[in-house]
């Protein structure tokens, strides 16, 4: 049986679907067609409900909830891991909550945010923090650091690897909106997921997720295993810096989310509710037990 699955060509997602797209591992019968896109052209692809299988962010989940059910293996979530706001200048947290930057004698009235995509968990947790930070432009999550260097925006929201390369461009950290959300919940901050389309037998939907953990448990049994793979689609970054990437954000909770995992992602869902971030979810979310009805 052949599947549509899109991913990111961060070397997280590379990292992950090696062992089941190269076939090192026993698939169950499934064969996989490969689409690499940055993650809010999948949250895109599935808002328009075209993949078997899908890499999102959980924020864009909320919005796709009738169409796919999430997996148990493959998720994003963690502690540290958050996306990242920075400047070219020194920009304090209260400044950015009155919407004034000052710089010298200069000021910057309703600074311009470049995000890496509307329904990015990125941008949920940023409107979450800072609800008055709406003069927001999307840009490829991988352009946003040049975007601030050459003053097309006044502050970056960044993701991925970004993370690791942002101050060597001399540019300065704001705020770490994991940290945030962390203080205010104590939770792990799911970041993406993986789902396959509701309108696939529910047994494929299992036999889905027991591929990709086994996907997983193989990569962390093997982790140069893909190197040459994972390196195929990082573009320019060092060995150093894919495996920081990976060791960030590919844990126990890629494995399986788990009871601490879910209660991360529920809650997520609720406080995205309450600020009217994103619509009610009526779906059960989570995949449902072998053997139990929908």
């Amino acid at each position: 049986m052949k599947l549509t699955l899109g991913f990111s060509p961060c070397p997280n997602d590379t990292f992950i679907f090696d062992a089941m797209i190269h076939h090192k591992i026993d698939t169950e019968g499934l064969d996989f067609e490969v689409f690499y896109d940055d993650v809010e052209t999948l949250n895109q692809k599935a808002m328009r409900g075209e993949l078997d299988i899908t890499k999102l962010s959980y924020h864009a989940f909320a919005y796709v909830a009738d169409k796919y059910v999430l997996m148990d293996a493959g998720s994003a979530l963690g502690f540290g891991v958050g996306p990242l706001l920075i400047s070219d200048i020194e920009i304090s947290i209260s400044d950015l909550q009155s919407g004034i930057i000052r710089n010298g004698k200069s000021e910057i009235r309703n600074p311009l945010i470049g995000i890496p995509g509307k329904y990015t968990t990125a941008n949920f947790l940023l409107g979450t923090a800072f609800p008055n930070a709406t003069n927001k432009v999307e840009l490829v999550f991988s352009d946003i650091e040049n975007a601030v260097l050459e003053g097309r925006v006044d502050i970056g929201l960044i993701i991925h690897e970004n993370r690791f390369t942002y101050q060597d461009k001399g540019l300065k950290k704001i705020i770490d909106l994991g940290d945030y959300w962390e203080k205010e919940t104590g939770c792990a901050i799911p970041l993406g997921g993986i789902v396959a389309n509701r309108r696939l037998p529910l047994d494929v939907q299992h036999k889905i997720n027991r591929v990709i953990r086994r996907s997983v448990e193989f990569a962390f049994e093997n982790p140069k295993s893909g190197l040459e793979f994972i390196r195929s689609h990082a573009q320019e970054m060092s060995e150093e810096v894919m495996y920081k990437h990976i060791d960030l954000y590919v844990n126990k909770y890629s494995v399986d989310l788990g009871a601490e995992g879910k209660k991360a992602i529920r809650l997520l869902f609720d406080k995205a509710l309450k600020s009217q971030i994103i619509p009610e979810v009526k779906q059960e979310i989570f995949l449902s037990e072998p053997g139990l009805k929908d």
